[in-house]
């Protein structure tokens, strides 16, 4: 997998940003916390944050001398959460065509375009969730249909982000290829859904040929590709197993083809969608193919979607699947917390729900090394909550990204607080002349 840092570290020459202060060493003291890795959940304990990086976890760790000491007795520290699929930082106003950079229109082949330098990092969108402990992310492109009638077949690139504040990117790229399939798949191949697979088997035959012959194509002597040149080589880390086919789907017999293209391509595969999921979990779970879901897709809203059921989550646990959560609007990606309490609701088991907006999406995304627990040695992306972080009446109090704190108030946080009281001391907007 390539890694490509975006950093405008320009304009921190300029005077115009500022870098992050230097790192501190901090000790969160005191709370339950939740390091969804082999130390399970440990109360009354201890995090030390040191150089961006995680230095200890524990009930009797030593604070190292100078380190700021911060007790938070009573609260509850968890990973910071990952959206595991979504738009962040590329959809602004859903209803402004120029703030919205999720897909490229009149490309049927379009597996080289990249979400990853259209990041806005001071996006709104960004810093509201970011305030409610979504700290990484997924940051996937959209298929699109151009006047033809077709659409993409990969819709692109899809990117990694880390939530840092400032005009600094960290985004990697490409963690996938986003392909969509089932009934919008079709949609966008004519109607039909062995369109769809005509065209990817075609796209992939051509890369693989392509990276064969190189030479004898820059030189004019190879036939004609389905795909452009940056395509295909853009594609080789899809053909070489280092990036999945994150595939858009959710028909139970739709999800049984992909299992069959995927083991006759050789490709890794996430599911994206997955309604009807639970109905080949024993699949799934045999091809160690991870399945990214949002619990409140339980109604038959579609043709493809009549399987849908509040306990898809629970039953592809217990069969051994992998799962994340996302919210399928894509834009509020902090509603997670909400998608896994749901589950819990519905049978799953707290830890397995928690490891779905923690560690699971960063092992899927291949960043299970560095994020996604809290354990020593890993980046310091946690966030304190006032309450069970599975709870909606719960908030953060503290968020940190690479062992910085950030802010945890946002543009939604201020209005509230202005106008939460009537009469205060910032003056309202406007009051009724009639108002007492």
């Amino acid at each position: 997998m390539n890694a490509r840092s975006l950093a405008l570290v320009a304009l921190l020459g300029t005077g115009l940003l500022s870098p992050l202060a230097a790192a501190e060493t901090i000790a969160l003291r005191g709370a339950t916390v939740h390091t969804v890795g082999p130390n399970g959940t440990l109360q009354n304990a201890t995090v030390i944050m040191q150089d961006g990086v995680i230095a200890a976890v524990g009930k009797d760790v030593r604070i190292p001398a100078g380190a700021r000491v911060v007790d938070v007795t009573g609260q509850f520290i968890t990973p910071g959460l990952i959206d595991a699929y979504g738009r962040l930082g590329v959809t602004e106003v859903d209803g402004e065509a120029a703030t919205v950079d999720e897909s490229a229109r009149g490309l049927p082949y379009s597996a080289a375009f990249s979400v990853a330098e259209a990041i806005e990092p001071r996006s709104l969108r960004i810093q509201v969730n970011r305030a409610e402990g979504i700290t990484a992310g997924l940051v996937a492109p959209e298929a699109s249909m151009d006047s033809s009638g077709l659409g993409t077949i990969i819709a692109g690139q899809a990117s990694f982000l880390r939530l840092k504040p400032g005009m600094a990117i960290d985004v990697r790229t490409p963690v996938g290829f986003v392909f969509t399939y089932g009934e919008a798949g079709a949609d966008l191949s004519g109607g039909a859904r062995s369109a769809v697979l005509l065209r990817l088997r075609a796209l992939l035959d051509d890369a693989r040929d392509y990276a064969a012959h190189r030479e004898a194509f820059n030189n004019g002597a190879r036939r004609e590709y389905t795909g452009t040149r940056q395509d295909l080589e853009a594609l080789q880390p899809l053909l070489a197993g280092k990036a999945p086919l994150l595939a858009e789907v959710h028909r139970a017999s739709d999800i049984l083809i992909l299992l069959k293209l995927a083991r006759e391509q050789q490709l890794k595969l996430v599911i994206i969608g997955g309604a009807e999921a639970w109905e080949v979990a024993p699949q799934l779970a045999a091809a160690k193919v991870p399945v990214v879901l949002d619990v409140f897709e339980n109604l038959p809203s579609s043709f493809e979607m009549l399987g849908a059921t509040f306990d898809n989550a629970t039953r592809l646990n217990a069969a051994g699947v992998e799962i994340a959560f996302a919210y399928a609007e894509h834009y509020n990606p902090r509603n997670a917390r909400q998608l896994a309490g749901n589950a819990v609701a519905h049978g799953l088991p707290f830890d397995a729900a928690l490891a779905a907006i923690t560690r699971n999406p960063a092992r899927i995304y291949g960043v299970g090394n560095t994020l996604g627990t809290l354990e020593v040695g890993k980046t310091a992306d946690l966030v304190v909550w006032d309450g069970d972080p599975l709870e909606t009446s719960t908030l953060t109090t503290q968020v940190y990204v690479g062992g910085e704190p950030v802010p945890t108030t946002s543009r939604q946080t201020l209005l509230r607080d202005r106008y939460r009281t009537p009469r205060g001391t910032l003056p309202p907007a406007y009051v009724h002349p009639t108002a007492k």
